[in-house]
């Protein structure tokens, strides 16, 4: 179902486990950061409203998308790190830069998540331009950062 159709911060209550003591890291592109910051503000509410203890959330900063990938490779091989929050926001542009970074930090974060058998969450947004992203960053479109966080969550549970 497209987000256009589904508010993203809907999401169900169904195999929520306690997460209280699960360890949470959350990689954020500085690139688009009006959008990735509000993605990270969803996620990390959701997290905390799940009873994830703060000290448990690990933020950590890249300077693009493309750089998720790695960056969540970094977190999840810590045996400490139950999960994985990646996020970030490419815009379609006029070249193909898009497409293949579309492609890159999709396969990347898929990767990572399998290599070390523990959710990898891919909490990144693209999106044909900027409203589309706000949208989907807390506006009409619900939250891809509660979305992600929720799935995380989910995941662990699993």
């Amino acid at each position: 179902m497209a987000s256009s159709e589904k508010n993203l911060s809907s999401f169900s209550g169904s195999n929520v486990g306690d997460v209280s003591k699960k360890k949470f890291g959350i990689v954020v592109s500085e690139w688009n950061e009006e959008v990735t910051e509000a993605l990270f503000q969803g996620a990390y509410g959701v997290l905390v409203k799940h009873g994830v203890n703060r000290d448990n959330i690990i933020r950590k900063n890249v300077p693009g998308s493309f750089e998720l990938s790695l960056a969540s490779q970094w977190l999840a091989q810590q045996e400490d790190i139950d999960a994985v929050i990646s996020l970030g926001c490419v815009i379609q542009g006029e070249t193909k830069h898009f497409d293949f970074i579309c492609q890159a930090v999709a396969n990347g974060i898929t990767e990572v998540g399998l290599k070390y058998n523990k959710p990898v969450i891919f909490g990144v947004l693209t999106t044909n331009n900027k409203k589309q992203a706000l949208e989907r960053a807390g506006g009409k479109h619900g939250n891809k950062g509660d979305e992600a966080a929720i799935t995380a969550i989910k995941m662990l549970g699993f």
